[in-house]
C-alpha cells in the first residue's frame, strides 16, 4: 500500500513539474492576464485565471479521452488554424486601439472592474487555440508510453499538470496587482499597447504560418 501511495505522489509531482515547465513558455494569454491585473482589480485577474484553468482542464480531458486524434485531420487543423489566429488578432486590435485612443484613467480601464467580462475575454482568447488538444494528446501519449501510465494514472497526471496553471498565473496576478499602484499611468497605457501588439503578432504570425502550410498541401 505504501509503495502504491508513493507512486501516486510521484505521478502527481511529475505532472505538476511538467505543468510548471510548460507555464514558463510565456504566451499571449499570460500577457493578457498580467495586463488585466495592472489595469483592473485582483478579482478581475483571478476571474481571468479561472477562465484559463477551465479551458486547460477541458482540453486536458479531451486529450486524455482521445479527441485529439480527430483534430489531427488535415481539414480540421486548417479550419482551427485560421480561426484561432483571427480571434487573437481581433482582441489584440481592440486592446491596441484602446491604448492609442485613451486619454484618461477610465478609458484604459483602470477604474471599472468587470470580472465576468474579464473571464469571457480570457476564455475566448484561450479557447481560440483548440489545436492545444493535439499538444496535450502528444504529451499524454508520450507519458503513457515512456512511463507506462494507465488511464487512471494519466488522469491524475493531467490533473496535476493543469493545477500548474492557477498556481503560476495566480501568483503572477498577485504580484502585478501589488505593483499596480507603483506604476505610472503612462506606463500602464504603454503596456496596454504592447499587449495589443503581442496579441496581433501571435495572431498574424500563426495565420501566415497556417496559410503557408495550406499552400503546400
Amino acid at each position: 500500500m505504501r509503495g502504491k501511495n508513493t507512486y501516486t505522489v510521484t505521478i502527481f509531482i511529475n505532472g505538476l513539474i511538467t505543468g510548471l515547465m510548460l507555464q514558463l513558455a510565456i504566451g499571449p494569454v499570460f500577457f493578457f492576464i498580467t495586463n488585466l491585473a495592472l489595469q483592473k482589480t485582483l478579482i478581475d485577474g483571478f476571474a481571468a485565471v479561472s477562465a484559463v484553468t477551465l479551458v486547460d482542464y477541458l482540453y486536458i480531458a479531451l486529450a486524455i479521452f482521445g479527441i485529439g486524434a480527430f483534430l489531427k485531420r488535415p481539414l480540421v487543423k486548417r479550419i482551427f488554424g485560421v480561426i484561432g489566429p483571427l480571434v487573437l488578432s481581433i482582441f489584440g486590435g481592440m486592446v491596441l486601439y484602446g491604448a492609442i485612443t485613451s486619454t484618461s484613467i477610465s478609458t484604459i480601464g483602470l477604474i471599472t472592474s468587470n470580472p465576468s467580462a474579464s473571464f469571457m475575454q480570457t476564455f475566448l482568447i484561450t479557447i481560440s487555440s483548440p489545436m492545444t488538444i493535439v499538444f496535450w494528446t502528444s504529451l499524454f501519449a508520450s507519458k503513457a508510453s515512456e512511463l507506462n501510465y494507465s488511464e487512471k494514472q494519466l488522469i491524475l497526471f493531467g490533473f496535476s499538470t493543469g493545477l500548474a496553471t492557477p498556481l503560476f498565473m495566480g501568483s503572477a496576478v498577485i504580484v502585478f496587482s501589488q505593483l499596480r499602484d507603483a506604476i505610472p499611468l503612462f506606463v500602464v497605457q504603454v503596456l496596454n499597447g504592447v499587449v495589443g501588439a503581442v496579441l496581433i503578432y501571435y495572431g498574424v504570425s500563426r495565420l501566415l504560418a497556417q496559410l503557408k502550410t495550406n499552400s503546400h498541401v
